[in-house]
């Protein structure tokens, strides 16, 4: 039974009888944790929607073949958390970095994707394992066996950067539907995104809307058509690619640290490891005792499937964004590009209306797949830490301190969109949050993931350890760039 229905009756109870001064006094001086106050106002929104809704009585309803189709049936299947963790990656934020760096050096950094490829692979892997042995989130596995202070300085920087990020990416798709249509008002539209992002979150059942999201993540393959449309020299390119060259200076590193910062992202890692523990617990195992005793080998076999699909289509997308704005817009010296939605009018009169339009609806759906999964992440995180109950599994009554998390980090994303806050600035802030927690989060990360007694059977190999430890290094260095380059 919930916490709030075991004290209702004790509650009514107190309300009947008669207070003396002294009793009236010590209740109104009552003093509560820390904890218990950041809790009490992490509810305090969920139960007001809550609510809301008991009393306007408004429910959401939803409503064979051949070997090679059966194999292809089979491998979909196979995708779920590691399709869309990989997907929400390309967010309109990390979409507007990409075209940036193709505008602005042609396919000079085309070979990036090749390298982040593997240490994002291999990152995510950790994470998904250690969710599936442990059946714990990443949150609760460093609060069981690191430093809870630590973790808590992490997860107020997540908080942070998710925040701006996600008002940057609610801005963004006002921008991108605009592109369809410049007659519909922008304000209109980043409130109408964030509700429905909330009410998608909030009342589809998790069974229902992680299709959503799976399906969602296919729209990425917007911008490997939009790329093909624009014709570029593919002969150039794949030599680019193999052969690179570029001039290393200050623009150049502070570009690699800001791909490197939006494609290495912590919220991914929080999300990824929930992700694997949600799907145990559809399939029944309700519990971290039996999440813990029931890892077979053919799950990892299809989780490691899933995770480098998700980073393939995740690296395969920054790579065509690069190779079509290096092809259209560096050489027409176009080579100062802000936003996703200026890429898509940029591209427009070089590319034709094909490459604009895709481009357009790129943005829509990489923010509806990616705001959901930056919020949630959060509420992961911080719930993990602080003990709450948590999970999209969960009903809004039953977690009132998680979906709370979750209205909150929208609320502050969609409010930086009306106090006239620089959309660039906004990922700047959240480039240098997170340049902060990513090499800390990646230290516990390879810690668990490469320790026997936690991970048994399925601990790290050396190469997986050696990749960990070298991507924490590479993290470390590019946080440590991003901020000096504010001063």
């Amino acid at each position: 039974m919930s916490r709030q229905k075991s004290e209702k009756p004790k509650f009514i109870k107190l309300r009947r009888r008669q207070y003396s001064a002294a009793e009236v006094s010590e209740l109104l001086h009552r003093q509560y944790s820390a904890d218990e106050l950041l809790m009490k106002s992490a509810e305090m929104p969920a139960v007001a929607l809550d609510k809301t809704v008991q009393v306007s009585n408004q429910i959401l309803h939803a409503v064979p073949a051949g070997n090679s189709m059966r194999r292809a049936k089979n491998y979909w299947h196979m995708l779920g958390p590691g399709l869309t963790t990989g997907a929400s990656d390309d967010d309109p934020s990390g979409i507007a970095t990409y075209s940036q760096t193709g505008a602005q050096f042609g396919f000079g950094f085309l070979w990036l994707a090749l390298w982040t490829f593997p240490l994002m692979s291999m990152v995510q892997e950790m994470c998904a394992r250690i969710g599936l042995v442990t059946g714990r989130g990443l949150a609760g596995n460093i609060r069981a066996y690191y430093s809870k202070r630590v973790l808590r300085l992490c997860t107020l920087l997540l908080f942070a950067a998710n925040a701006f990020n996600i008002g940057a990416d609610l801005g963004a798709m006002a921008k991108g539907v605009q592109l369809l249509n410049p007659h519909l008002r922008f304000w209109w539209l980043v409130v109408a995104f964030a509700i429905i992002s909330l009410l998608l979150q909030i009342f589809t059942p998790y069974v229902r809307y992680a299709k959503y999201l799976k399906w969602l993540a296919l729209v990425l393959l917007s911008y490997v058509v939009s790329s093909i449309l624009a014709h570029p020299h593919w002969g150039h390119i794949f030599h680019e690619t193999l052969l690179p060259s570029f001039t290393w200076n200050k623009d150049s590193i502070l570009l690699i640290c800001a791909i490197l910062g939006t494609t290495i992202s912590p919220y991914l890692f929080f999300w990824q490891t929930s992700q694997e523990v949600e799907e145990q617990i559809l399939q029944g195992k309700t519990t971290i005792r039996e999440r813990r005793s029931a890892t077979a080998p053919a799950d990892v076999k299809s989780m490691r499937i899933d995770v480098w699909s998700g980073m393939l289509l995740s690296n395969a997308v920054m790579f065509f964004i690069i190779a079509a704005c290096g092809s259209i817009l560096f050489p027409h010296g176009i080579t100062h590009i802000t936003s996703a939605a200026q890429a898509a009018e940029a591209l427009r009169p070089f590319a034709g209306n094909a490459t604009y339009f895709l481009f357009a609806i790129g943005i829509i759906g990489t923010g509806l797949l990616a705001i959901p999964v930056l919020a949630g992440s959060t509420s992961y995180a911080i719930a993990e830490s602080l003990g709450w109950k948590e999970g999209l599994y969960r009903g809004l009554n039953q977690a009132y301190s998680f979906y709370g998390i979750i209205i909150i980090s929208m609320l502050v994303g969609l409010g930086l969109n009306f106090i006239g806050l620089d959309p660039i600035k906004a990922l700047i802030y959240s480039a240098v949050a997170n340049g902060l927690v990513a090499p800390f989060i990646l230290f516990f990360i390879v810690r668990i993931s490469s320790n026997k007694r936690v991970m048994g059977h399925w601990v790290n190999g050396k190469l997986a350890t050696f990749i960990g430890w070298a991507t924490t290094l590479l993290m470390a260095v590019a946080g440590i760039a991003a901020i000096v380059s504010l001063f």
